[in-house]
């Protein structure tokens, strides 16, 4: 898409209104989520039925291979809790996989040290434990009314169906087939005849059947959900990741435990921030928070000097968080999605393959597509967020939800790898700091400050909050485009106090992206 033609468009996107929502990465998946709603479900129901789904709609991003972290709001309990289910390395993983190969990053100057095979970023190898399954089970118990069949049948009917390759599809099976050609289940899969699915003349759209991903996902319903770690897909699991050379074991499996654990919270003007601890991006934001202080305090859409504020407290809370905690500098392919009910309970859900398509491995007996979590880690030895055995990572997630007077007022958080917190951040402090209605602030343009390179300026900023950044700061001006995306995919369903409507909204940019209200 070329600069002129970016400065000749306007996109806008509409907020969803209603007494329940759910906004995702996508529409259909929100849908699935009201339905959920609308037949009685409270929050966490629709979102654990949402994140199930979701990967049968959107396989490049996220699914039963994956893992996350989920922000929750109780409003009977007026209490915020965080379900972790992240990545993990294998108990047996053997640095022998991982020899450095010297140089730097190809493509990436501030990447980790490149690997052998890139044993680390795909391939069986690159393969962390997953934490998904539990991670949705566990929030369900704790939290949820529904019974597990009820959350899983809504999935098992999108994997039937197979997936809808419409142009976007195409465009990222395209992105990722040059990885995915060099397995055999996914090059079968998404690589019919050898090349991506594509839209016939007439725009039909064509089915991708996404392996044995539906069988899975039965006996998942029939069999409960700690069959993924102790029965019989654990099983299928660990002899198609042995075959391929992963160190996961049916030991690993069984000892994998999502959970729930106390958010990070801290204070922005008057409203509580309660979002994901430890090696997540939630401390980072806090860290920005405490930087920017008062300084980005008025009216309507910030100003230079609350902008400047900004690119000042990330820009110092990443060379921290650098330093300090490590980071993965690899992009990343995650999904977003809130929900909002009628009670006021809320969910701000981020769950991940981590790159596009994840290690790229579909396991034939299970069809499913796993991550790359071992992408996450340092390979480089005695540094912070050291590659070894048995360890979780650094991540970039940052699922959030944001009181104010003890009543849940929004949920939020962003899918795009390091662009995450920042993202993040500025549409908080818009909303607390600036007074500024969820619909207006998503159509506000913003920077990006994630700790390596220029700062990335919308080059449909004033220009006086370009040139207050420039002068303090590198800078490039880009534009918001549909891919990539360059200010991260947010999403954020705010609850009004006084009447209990909610308003949902989404990146305005990402084609797929929507909500559903009840």
């Amino acid at each position: 898409m070329s600069e002129n033609f970016n400065r000749r468009q306007t996109v806008t996107k509409k907020a969803v209104h209603g007494r329940g929502a759910v906004v995702a990465q996508n529409t259909l998946a929100a849908e699935v989520g009201a339905r959920a709603l609308a037949a009685g479900g409270n929050a966490i129901d629709a979102a654990v039925t949402t994140a199930m789904s979701i990967g049968c709609l959107e396989p490049w991003m996220s699914g039963i291979g994956g893992v996350g972290y989920m922000a929750v709001w109780i409003a009977k309990e007026r209490k915020a809790y965080i379900v972790d289910y992240g990545a993990k390395s294998a108990h047996k993983l053997d640095m022998k996989n991982y020899v450095l190969a010297g140089g730097k990053a190809m493509g990436d100057l501030f990447g980790w040290p490149p690997v052998i095979g890139d044993n680390n970023i795909k391939g069986y190898h690159s393969i962390a434990v997953p934490g998904q399954v539990d991670g949705m089970a566990t929030a369900l118990k704790r939290f949820g009314t529904f019974s597990w069949k009820q959350v899983v049948d809504p999935a098992i009917e999108l994997a039937e169906r197979g997936l809808s390759a419409d142009w976007y599809a195409t465009l990222m099976i395209a992105t990722g087939a040059s990885a995915l050609n060099q397995y055999d289940t996914s090059r079968a899969t998404y690589l019919p005849g050898g090349f991506p699915p594509v839209i016939d003349w007439e725009g039909n759209a064509p089915r991708v059947v996404l392996g044995n991903l539906a069988a899975t996902l039965k006996r998942l319903r029939d069999a409960g959900p700690r069959d993924y770690y102790e029965g019989e897909i654990a099983r299928k699991l660990v002899a198609d990741l042995g075959a391929g050379g992963s160190a996961i074991s049916l030991g690993d499996l069984a000892n994998y435990h999502a959970r729930i654990v106390e958010p990070v919270e801290f204070q922005a003007n008057g409203a509580t921030v309660h979002t994901v601890p430890w090696l997540t991006a939630g401390p980072t934001m806090k860290r920005a928070f405490e930087l920017m202080g008062d300084r980005t305090l008025g009216s309507g859409a910030p100003d230079a000097k609350a902008f400047l504020a900004v690119a000042e407290s990330l820009h110092t809370a990443y060379e921290e968080r650098l330093r300090d905690m490590g980071d993965a500098h690899t992009p990343s392919c995650t999904t977003h999605f809130n929900v909002v009910d009628a009670e006021g309970n809320m969910v701000a859900l981020t769950q991940t393959l981590l790159s596009l398509f994840g290690s790229r491995v579909m396991l034939p007996q299970t069809g499913i597509m796993m991550n790359n979590g071992i992408m996450w880690f340092d390979p480089e030895q005695n540094k912070p967020n050291s590659l070894g055995p048995d360890k979780r990572p650094l991540c970039n997630i940052c699922a959030t939800v944001v009181s104010k007077n003890g009543e849940g007022w929004f949920a939020i958080g962003a899918s795009g790898g390091r662009r995450i917190a920042p993202a993040v951040a500025q549409l908080i402090m818009m909303q607390t700091d600036r007074g500024m209605d969820v619909e207006t602030a998503f159509h506000t343009p913003r920077i990006d400050v994630s700790g390596t390179g220029p700062i990335r300026a919308d080059w449909n900023l004033p220009a006086d909050v370009r040139a207050a950044i420039a002068a303090k700061f590198p800078v490039v001006d880009v534009a918001n485009a549909v891919y990539p995306l360059n200010f991260a995919n947010p999403s954020c369903i705010r609850r009004d106090p006084m009447t209990g409507l909610v308003t949902g909204m989404n990146e305005i940019m990402s084609p797929w992206a929507g909500g559903a209200a009840v």
